[in-house]
């Protein structure tokens, strides 16, 4: 390695003890604080998060591989336009703020449980285990970011790099649990958004760079091989479509996303969730154009990059090849953190709904044991990195990988939580068929049709689920049947 990669390599080492440390310590405090530990003080940080900490963990959980490399490799496909990925989900958390209140009082823990409050054991079960899958998913692909900056400031292979990710993301979040990974969510998000901003700023100042005048001129006469113009400043390549599908996708998987959700039931009352909300949606917004910037620079000003298409590694190569050592470092240790971040929150939210929606419902028998169910949540935690691992190691593209995750466990499930919350007139087995319609035609959007448009399946479900669910209410309420019992909430 050279002196460049040692010291970048020795800043990502350093930030991520300090979050270990850090995230331990917090956790280990809380719990000395409150005795004895239960297992929803474990996953659920004590139902104790206030608005900037909740807005902390909102946007770290949401800012991952896809929001920052991601985003930078997609630059020379959609030019500055790939930045509308993030930029749709703060619009998507404003948006969602408006419901995030009902979350926090809806007495329960996860999306699933919240379904089979209104409608049943069957989509219960439903939605646990597509949710789940999902979160397998979603695991895989901050696992593919995290091991690809590894791989470019080491020279380690993707693959070596994706284990020990994986490992240390495991160990991470068996100890300290949701307490510890909110607690150092808040480190995360500083040195993300200013951390990287500053470091863009250096980057096309530099020398090397010369300036956004220079670096805007250079990237309006890049061409592809046959001497097409790339377009990549353009705001609007990737299409209204696709950002009207990105806005609705986010509007849909927030309120049905269990890493979201369990964020929102975290809260210490509604308030501090629905303003939590708004400050993440302001914060992801605002940050969106920093990583389609050193995507920019990647494409514009590395010799002979862009002749070889999208490249997974382009945020790393262009911060190692542009920015000093040290800033280097703190950049992608941000990177690092957040992916790692993104995909503890993935195995807390999967075990918190295999052991509240599967584990005490169905094996225990409806009987609550704090200690074993800390124990098995710990096992799930497990799985779901090592099923992460599998994914990351047989795909690449990040935003696909999450995207289609997003689509089948929001695109049924939606039209029913939505429903749920404030439709009288809507019965059990609508519900039920609302939600397995609507993830089919997800399934077959994605698998089937290959997404035409670059619409994202979610809206197609979605439309498909909503329908649905009316439909079948009213063909049931005709037929006597009598609508689906209401959720009651708690005051704050």
């Amino acid at each position: 390695m050279s002196n460049k990669q040692m010291i970048a390599l020795g800043i990502i080492f350093v930030y991520m003890i300090a979050t270990i440390v850090l995230g331990l310590a917090v956790s280990k405090i809380k719990a000395a604080k409150a005795g004895k530990q239960s297992n929803d003080d474990f996953l659920m940080a004590s139902k104790s998060l206030g608005p900037v900490v909740l807005a902390g963990t909102l946007f770290a959980a949401n800012t991952g591989g896809a929001s920052t490399t991601g985003i930078a490799t997609n630059v020379y496909t959609y030019g500055l336009s790939a930045s509308w990925y993030v930029i749709a989900a703060g619009i998507g958390f404003v948006l969602v703020s408006f419901i995030a209140p009902y979350f926090r009082k809806a007495q329960a823990s996860t999306v699933p449980q919240i379904i089979g409050k209104r409608y049943g054991k069957a989509s219960h079960i439903f939605t646990a285990f597509t949710s789940i899958a999902a979160l397998f998913m979603a695991t895989g692909a901050q696992i593919i970011a995290t091991a690809s900056i590894i791989n470019v400031v080491t020279g380690l292979s993707f693959n070596i790099a994706a284990v020990v990710i994986t490992i240390v993301v495991i160990i991470y979040t068996m100890v300290g649990g949701f307490q510890s990974v909110a607690a150092a969510n808040l480190m995360h998000v500083l040195f993300i958004t200013v951390g990287m901003t500053i470091a863009m700023f250096i980057m096309v100042t530099g020398s090397d760079v010369g300036g956004f005048g220079v670096l805007f001129e250079k990237a309006a006469a890049m061409t592809d091989g046959a001497g097409n113009s790339l377009d990549l400043l353009s705001m609007t390549k990737i299409g209204a479509t696709t950002i009207i599908g990105y806005i609705a996708m986010y509007f849909m998987t927030f309120p049905t996303g269990q890493e979201i959700v369990q964020t929102f039931c975290s809260a210490k009352d509604g308030k501090s969730a629905k303003l939590g909300s708004l400050i993440a949606g302001v914060l992801s917004a605002a940050y969106a154009i920093v990583p389609a910037v050193i995507g920019l620079i990647a494409y514009t000003c590395i010799d002979g990059y862009a002749a070889n298409g999208a490249q997974t590694n382009a945020m790393a190569d262009a911060t190692m090849r542009f920015a000093p050592a040290a800033v280097a470092g703190i950049v992608l240790a941000a990177v690092v953190a957040a992916t790692m971040s993104s995909a503890s929150g993935n195995m807390i939210g999967t075990a918190t709904m295999f052991t509240n929606d599967v584990f005490r419902p169905y094996i225990n028998h409806g009987k609550q044991d704090d200690q074993k169910e800390i124990w098995i949540s710990r096992v799930v935690m497990v799985i779901v990195g090592a099923v992460g691992l599998f994914v990351a190691l047989t795909a690449s593209n990040i935003i696909s990988v999450m995207m289609g995750a997003f689509a089948l466990r929001s695109a049924g499930p939606f039209a029913a939580f939505i429903c749920g919350l404030f439709c009288r007139n809507i019965t059990q087995r609508a519900g039920f068929i609302s939600i397995v319609a609507g993830t089919a035609v997800a399934a077959f959007w994605i698998y089937g049709l290959n997404s035409p448009w670059g619409l994202s399946a979610i809206v197609p479900g979605g439309i498909v689920a909503f329908v649905v669910i009316f439909i079948a209410s009213a063909l049931d309420l005709k037929a006597g049947a009598e609508p689906a019992p209401l959720i009651e909430f708690e005051e704050d």
